[in-house]
């Protein structure tokens, strides 16, 4: 980048319940972002599988960003696209999708993990690769497909990856991306070929692995033929939506813990060198790849899955329960007689949330909520209290495992602006809490682009400095 103003860029945020498309154009050397094209993402069932719908994501991507088009004169330098992870697509020798992806929430991986730890246990394969041995992992999702009949050979390209192929980059896996695969050995930054060979996976089926910021194309095809897009670079930003998020994250020091708060809770915080040990492992932290050559060192915590499904299984009309009014509403009911297990694994399931919950309860000797939507403040005063509950145990469990002494704990993501659980996560934590950007992933995609176009792609200091120019000042 040369004089003048930045350049203008597009970020694309895969969620597992929406997505979006955020221009980034510049007004005399001041950052405007605007979301040009927001659509809803959930998991089709075909058959008794879950799948993605990926034709459907794609055709709604495409539309975003010619739009993005369509709102500046100025040509579009870079698209950088960031998501959820595990999730794949099986590709032909001529780079199209096999079949439809699988959702990470299928249970065909359960009877996999299981057959796989009588060879490997779980602390073992934790300490090859640094990545908790989790059944959404791709690993188990690429040995489920051989069970089904896949060839070992197949080639796979995780969707974030997938998309930017799409657009005309070529097909890589980009580092933080790839770590939560469970093939990458998290100390080495490599694809770990001893994990492969345990497997039975194909070490020649995977992606070329790229670092964080890697240019891997410029855009073809029919949006090339717009203005704006006829020289776009194409960037691997980091590409898995929680290392984005926290790339975001406008904060100093090393006293700091974070939540990237949405579907999933990640609770942790960035260290120089993974933590591998038997005791990490068996708490449930996990060491992936963070911008900055750092490691993001964190356990998945169920987040506002667990409302949102209550919600759908309660209140099927949206605008019954708007969700300021909603928290709004829980802030007034007293204390929970109990706490959920909110990592119960019945809780990380589909549908008939508030009947799951019920039975937990059951189970653990308390009373039931009766299942109608005017009690829905009950279900989500119950679930907030036992998300704060379980983040002071995550965050103190993440002390002890590290050595670190923690002071501040920043909250990016939807769930930042749910003032009431916020207001219960610092009571329970004890820490000073910041709360960083909604679209905190979407500052960090940009940050990320910026730092590239730069010829740093993968500076912690450019990617920081980016980072603070882009975020509001009343965020940490």
């Amino acid at each position: 980048m040369t004089g003048g103003n930045p350049p203008n860029l597009v970020a694309i945020d895969l969620g597992a319940e929406n997505c979006r498309v955020s221009l980034l154009q510049w007004r005399e050397e001041t950052p405007h972002v605007e979301l040009v094209h927001r659509f809803n993402n959930s998991a089709v069932t075909i058959g008794k599988e879950l799948h993605w719908d990926l034709h459907r994501i794609l055709s709604e991507i495409e539309c975003g960003l010619v739009r993005c088009a369509e709102k500046t004169l100025a040509p579009i330098a870079a698209i950088g696209v960031d998501g959820w992870a595990v999730d794949y697509v099986h590709l032909t020798a001529n780079g199209l999708p096999v079949a439809q992806p699988f959702c990470y929430r299928d249970t065909r991986t359960e009877a996999v993990k299981v057959e796989f730890e009588q060879r490997c246990s779980a602390e073992d394969l934790f300490a090859l690769g640094g990545a908790q041995p989790l059944r959404i992992n791709t690993l188990y999702q690429l040995m489920a497909d051989q069970s089904a009949g896949v060839s070992a050979t197949a080639r796979w390209v995780n969707l974030p990856e997938y998309v930017l192929a799409q657009l005309g980059g070529r097909i890589v896996a980009e580092f933080t991306n790839a770590t939560h695969t469970g093939l990458i050995d998290i100390a080495t930054r490599n694809w770990n070929p001893k994990i492969f060979d345990l497997c039975g996976l194909s070490l020649e089926a995977a992606p070329e692995l790229v670092p964080t910021g890697s240019q891997i194309g410029i855009v073809e095809g029919s949006l090339r033929r717009l203005p704006a897009f006829h020289e776009t670079h194409l960037i691997a930003p980091a590409c898995h939506d929680t290392a984005s998020a926290v790339a975001g994250i406008p904060i100093d020091g090393d006293d700091w813990g974070y939540i990237s708060s949405g579907t999933w809770s990640l609770v942790g915080t960035l260290l120089d060198c993974p933590v591998k040990t038997a005791a990490a492992c068996t708490a449930g932290f996990t060491n992936l790849g963070a911008t900055g050559d750092r490691i993001c060192f964190h356990k998945n915590v169920n987040g506002m899955w667990l409302l949102k499904q209550t919600l759908h299984q309660l209140c099927p009309i949206d605008s019954q329960w708007p969700m300021p009014e909603l928290t709004a509403a829980a802030e007034q009911v007293g204390l929970p007689e109990g706490l959920l297990d909110v990592d119960d694994p019945e809780l990380w399931l589909q549908g008939d949330m508030a009947s799951r919950i019920n039975a937990q309860l059951t189970r653990r000797g308390f009373t039931p909520i009766e299942e109608r939507a005017s009690l829905m403040p009950e279900f989500a005063n119950l679930i907030f209290h036992s998300l704060a509950h379980r983040y002071a145990m995550v965050l103190a469990d993440a002390e002890q495992l590290t050595g670190k002494r923690l002071k501040r704990l920043a909250i990016v993501g939807g769930g930042s602006l749910n003032q009431f659980l916020n207001r219960l996560t610092a009571e329970a934590t004890g820490l000073e809490l910041c709360r960083g950007a909604v679209e905190s992933s979407t500052a960090g995609n940009f940050a990320v682009q910026l730092a590239a176009l730069e010829g740093a792609p993968d500076s912690p200091s450019r990617i920081a400095h980016w980072a603070k120019a882009l975020t509001s000042p009343d965020h940490c």
